[in-house]
């Protein structure tokens, strides 16, 4: 597959880089960013962290705003930012032009819905097409984590539930923890999925937490002054899920933090460094 590179940076001794590719789950253009540390070299692969975005972001967002680079060339980890959903001419949109539906919301399921059947493949997107064109790529080993942010948050932990043989660990902030039971992700899920709530228990973290007892290592962080958090994100759901089932999860309520990248960039060091713990 043909990778073109859009952009390039070094930092922190390695190396900040931007590509796009047709991809094929989503049949469409698709763009991710990439940080390779100082360490990656065809003689030392190194592991990765798959980094999944929230509403309206890109890849660039976590990457220009986490402060993560540091922390990741200290522990020679990779990290890859896909985009939060397809873009370009063709693919569906909110015709309301909404926020938290369609472009830069794909919620990392695969839309069974029309017209957003065709593109919205974001799950497949992450869990197979991305990690396989990053190992044929870079010099990455097949190790991985996942971590996310709000919608991504949703996205990291659900992905990692159902994939446990595929990812030795996971991280969230402020996850969207129950989305089929907040108006986010109601609202994604009808129009994407359809009616049928069935096919949604297979999309949320706390419908799979709470039949599971072993699983990748979770750490959650939220911040208790975060705008959304009883409305939209509802970690105690996920925390009680855990909690019945015996599933390894941590979740941390972070005194005073809200909902935006300046709580991730107090705590990614931590995230980063739960991950290389469990990469060996």
């Amino acid at each position: 597959m043909t990778l073109t590179k859009v952009s390039s940076a070094k930092v922190a001794g390695g190396w900040h880089q931007q590509f796009s590719h047709s991809a094929t789950s989503t049949a469409c253009a698709m763009r991710f960013a990439i940080f390779l540390p100082p360490q990656a070299g065809p003689n030392n692969p190194v592991p990765v962290v798959y980094w999944l975005s929230g509403l309206t972001c890109t890849d660039e967002n976590f990457m220009q705003k986490a402060g993560a680079f540091k922390k990741a060339a200290e522990l020679g980890l990779a990290i890859v930012a896909p985009d939060t959903s397809p873009r370009g001419d063709g693919v569906a949109d909110d015709p309301e032009g909404s926020y938290d539906f369609g472009l830069g919301a794909g919620f990392y399921v695969n839309a069974t819905q029309q017209p957003f059947a065709k593109h919205y493949q974001m799950y497949t997107y992450v869990v197979e097409e991305l990690p396989a064109l990053i190992e044929a790529n870079f010099p990455v080993t097949s190790q991985r984590a996942i971590s996310g942010h709000s919608m991504g948050g949703h996205g990291a932990l659900m992905i990692a539930l159902r994939n446990p043989s595929l990812f030795s660990s996971v991280t969230a902030f402020s996850p969207i923890a129950h989305p089929t039971e907040c108006p986010w992700g109601v609202k994604a899920f009808t129009g994407y999925l359809g009616e049928d709530k069935k096919i949604w228990t297979q999309y949320d973290s706390t419908l799979l937490m709470q039949n599971k007892s072993t699983g990748p290592a979770a750490l959650v962080d939220q911040g208790d002054a975060d705008n959304f958090l009883q409305q939209q994100l509802k970690p105690e759901h996920l925390q009680q899920a855990a909690k019945q089932s015996g599933y390894p999860l941590t979740l941390r309520m972070q005194a005073g933090y809200d909902h935006s990248y300046f709580f991730i960039s107090s705590f990614i060091d931590e995230h980063l460094a739960f991950h290389a713990q469990r990469f060996g």
